[in-house]
């Protein structure tokens, strides 16, 4: 049975770990990690700090091979990164026990990552291969996913309107804005926006609290 673990480790454990201790501002978000045979390709966002210099922050490390801009989205700017064959640490021990990386972002100096093994098995010997490295780990949750049932989704209306609600303050104490006001942007009545906010929110709760719940049980 697959099993999921959420950890911490200090930045300098993965090689993009010099973007996060040069530059506190820098968040890193890793798009995905795919093993391909002997090399590691990842994809991930840099957000926070002066394009040029990460860049040439991520030229100057001796594990990397090569650097491409994919996409650039306000401050995001999205890089794919060609390791050399000598990458090591955190990458390799993830490698050696077939984990797969479902979420994984850097900031002020750690990394916390959520990883998918796909046995208890395969979770300790990541746990050994670390240790063996040397590489200090906070384990900080530790579960079996659970198999997603049928349940709804937020549709694309309660999912702006749940997103705009939140920007404008509608949730603050005291609030920043009215649900007439609200109602007004949207183009809708008082009570279709507070319908679809009610309906949004019951669905988020569902899919996290819910969810996260029957998983700590």
């Amino acid at each position: 049975m697959t099993v999921i673990a959420e950890i911490t480790v200090p930045a300098e454990a993965f090689v993009l770990g010099g973007l996060l201790e040069e530059e506190s501002a820098v968040r890193v978000e890793l798009e995905r990690i795919v093993p391909l045979q002997e090399a590691i390709i990842p994809l991930f966002w840099v957000s926070g700090g002066d394009a040029t210099v990460t860049e040439k922050q991520l030229h100057d490390q001796s594990q990397v091979e090569a650097v491409d801009v994919l996409a650039v989205i306000d401050d995001r700017v999205l890089y794919e990164v060609r390791w050399s064959d000598d990458v090591n640490g955190l990458v390799q021990a993830l490698v050696e026990s077939r984990a797969k990386i479902l979420k994984a972002s850097g900031t002020d100096g750690v990394w916390d990552l959520r990883l998918r093994f796909l046995s208890h098995g395969d979770l300790s010997a990541f746990n050994v291969a670390l240790t063996e490295r040397q590489i200090p780990v906070t384990l900080r949750r530790i579960y079996n996913p659970i198999q997603p049932a049928e349940k709804p989704m937020l549709s694309r209306e309660q999912r702006e309107t749940l997103l705009t609600a939140y920007r404008q303050g509608y949730f603050n104490v005291p609030r920043r804005t009215t649900l007439t006001s609200l109602a007004s942007a949207e183009g809708v009545s008082d009570s279709a926006l507070s319908q679809r906010l009610r309906r949004g929110l019951n669905t988020l709760i569902e899919q996290t609290l819910l969810a996260d719940d029957a998983h700590r049980r």
